[in-house]
């Protein structure tokens, strides 16, 4: 997460020097890149969640399953 931050940051350092808008480019593409950092931490957080409650779900169903069919 820091690395990407640091890339956005010297390249926009770099576009900055050279069309010479310091530091408007610089700071878009810092907020650009946070942005998308914490955009992808939530999906990947969101989508291990769905999985591990599709597990969950399965595993109470599974023992429930095994618990009817011992009873009969």
């Amino acid at each position: 997460m820091a690395l990407s931050v640091l890339v956005f940051t010297v390249v926009g350092l770099v576009i900055d020097s050279q069309v010479g808008t310091m530091p408007i480019v610089t700071i878009a593409l810092v907020v650009f890149s946070v942005v998308g950092n914490f955009i992808r931490m939530y999906y990947t957080y969101d989508g291990r969640m769905k999985t591990l409650e599709e597990q969950r779900s399965s595993a109470s169903m599974a023992h429930q399953r095994d618990r009817s069919l011992s009873e009969n």
